[in-house]
């Protein structure tokens, strides 16, 4: 027997959405501010959905305890009244949460009093706040048992965790990047989770973070949290816009370096939140001092979202050249390299060495020497250059499989062999790279591969050796453009991504992808677009046609001129 998620309820769910106000996930605000963007704690709507019916069927007491995951108050106390005593107290509804497209249904198993709930899976979420999307089509269900109790229909068996509707998700659901060190503990870098955004989240924001990163990061970033430190009670209070974050002793035997470092983490992942301006580190409901008192030294306060600087590198006569204010000029200590049929250029945000795709393959510069051949391979994609100088670029590998590579040009003398990484990514299997990235804070690649008519932009962590050199990419995450053929991907800023289609002459619209989810965002169209760069945020966005060069100015696509190629800003 199979029965739909009745509409009444439904309707009432929808309803509740539309006077929280809820936008898609996530609201857009503006790119690139998180603090124009906070908001105070418990800002979900309060959805109080029916309990159990006398008399209810097993078909809808299994609906009416789904429809009930909308409740969180109170510890989802509605939803708990459909489940068998002992149920009622070991599960844990915070341990998963599957977000599901359209209906679900109840399904009979044909075994006596068991079930199914089936539906479309759009988004897991587990207790870390860690998002998985999947793509329609994408069937689930849950397996649920019922048995009498005191002459009513309950819940007696069933996995930890709930199921909602895609509407209710954006209701009641936020994203909220928590923050982790690059590893040299110089750079913060976002990590994105998904909460429901009640009075409880404070806490739930400290937890992950003490937790530790995504998979996809957690070879690519450091935290200053020791092994086995935790809340050591069940909140974070909130007293004078301040978070008391109150740890176990752990705290008191961590180095006053690390207690620093653990704050900043804590005050960044705390910045999308409006009425928490300040943390304070406590033990055992008391101050713990941050500072050596012997010396009163502190740690440099981590960059985050770093910029790059405002010129972009491009290709006029031939030559590499600088670009900016509508200007393009030579760049000091660069020797000729118009023979070499320079194109798709790369500059270092140092200026320590620059890139390109030439007729022979992958070239570099280094000021005041002459241009090397870094690979010989053609089919490569364009160069990426990181923060530390390593060269990066992508395509097929000796053996066939597609690899990524990496070479520092910078220190090798001239004739001298150039160090080199080869990074095997088995999720590159089949593929072909369009674009390779690596992010201003060098933790992550953002990779746009192609395999037949499908196209995946995929973000993975980059494991560094200790003196900086690439060793591996991590199984990356799965972002959503809706872009159908994109081949250019560039980084806004340290959450946000420009993605673009190319063409010779029909018009394109590029759009804006955020890690923090939701629908991307479509930019004007351009007809022709050939390149596409970033600077620092969305007001710094340009393209490249047979035109000219065009610059974004609010919705306008504004023409700077020509005889320039091939703009990239450093990165």
């Amino acid at each position: 027997m199979r029965r739909s998620v009745p509409a009444a309820l439904v309707a009432m769910l929808l309803a509740l959405v539309t006077l929280a106000g809820c936008a898609q996930i996530p609201t857009t605000g503006t790119v690139g501010k998180s603090r124009d963007s906070a908001v105070t704690l418990g800002n979900a709507p309060q959805i109080i959905p029916p309990g159990p019916r006398d008399g209810a069927s097993p078909q809808a007491m299994i609906e009416g305890f789904f429809n009930a995951g909308s409740g969180y108050q109170n510890d989802f106390t509605v939803a708990r009244q459909f489940l068998a005593p002992a149920q009622a107290v070991s599960w844990k509804p915070s341990d998963r949460t599957l977000v599901y497209r359209g209906s679900a249904t109840v399904v009979a198993t044909g075994k006596e009093n068991q079930y199914r709930y089936e539906f479309d899976l759009a988004y897991s979420v587990d207790s870390q706040g860690i998002t998985t999307p999947f793509p329609p089509g994408t069937k689930e269900h849950i397996d649920v048992t019922l048995s009498q109790v005191d002459g009513q229909w309950r819940l007696s068996g069933l996995p930890d965790g709930t199921a909602i509707p895609e509407e209710t998700f954006k209701a009641l659901y936020r994203p909220f990047p928590l923050y982790f060190y690059d590893p040299s503990f110089t750079t913060l870098v976002p990590d994105v989770r998904w909460f429901i955004d009640n009075t409880g989240v404070a806490k739930s924001l400290v937890s992950a973070l003490i937790a530790g990163p995504a998979p996809y990061l957690r070879s690519a970033v450091a935290s200053a949290f020791p092994q086995g430190i935790r809340l050591e009670r069940e909140s974070v209070p909130i007293v004078d816009n301040t978070a008391q974050v109150d740890l176990t002793p752990e705290l008191r035997d961590a180095s006053f370096t690390d207690r620093q470092r653990m704050r900043y983490q804590l005050v960044r992942t705390f910045s999308g939140i409006s009425s928490v301006v300040d943390v304070t580190l406590r033990s055992n409901q008391a101050d713990v001092t941050l500072e050596d008192p012997t010396t009163g030294k502190s740690v440099p306060e981590p960059t985050v979202d770093p910029k790059v600087p405002v010129w972009q590198v491009g290709i006029a006569g031939g030559e590499l050249v600088q670009y900016a204010s509508r200007q393009a000029t030579r760049i000091d200590g660069l020797r000729s390299v118009a023979p070499l049929g320079p194109h798709d250029p790369a500059a270092a945000a140092s200026q320590h060495v620059y890139a390109f795709l030439g007729a022979k393959g992958l070239y570099s510069i280094v000021p005041n020497q002459a241009p090397r051949l870094l690979d010989s391979r053609t089919s490569f994609s364009r160069p990426s250059i990181d923060p530390f100088d390593w060269v990066w670029t992508a395509g097929p590998g000796g053996a066939g499989a597609t690899e990524a590579v990496a070479y520092k040009p910078v220190g090798a003398a001239e004739g001298a062999a150039v160090p080199k990484a080869t990074l095997t990514a088995p999720w590159l299997a089949g593929r072909t790279v369009e674009d390779l990235r690596v992010s201003r804070d060098g933790t992550r690649a953002l990779v746009l591969s192609t395999q037949g008519n499908s196209t995946s932009l995929q973000l993975a962590g980059v494991q560094r050796a200790a003196d900086g050199t690439p060793r591996a990419l991590s199984e990356p995450i799965t972002l959503s453009t809706a872009e159908k053929s994109p081949r250019r991907a560039v980084w806004v800023d340290d959450t946000t991504i420009l993605v673009s289609g190319v063409s010779a002459s029909d018009a394109v619209a590029p759009e804006l992808v955020s890690l923090k989810g939701g629908d991307p965002r479509q930019l004007p169209q351009l007809p022709g677009i050939e390149a596409i760069s970033a600077g620092n945020g969305d007001q710094e966005i340009y393209a490249q046609t047979p035109a000219g060069v065009f610059a974004l100015v609010r919705t306008t696509w504004t023409e700077l001129g020509k005889g320039v190629e091939g703009l990239s800003f450093a990165g």
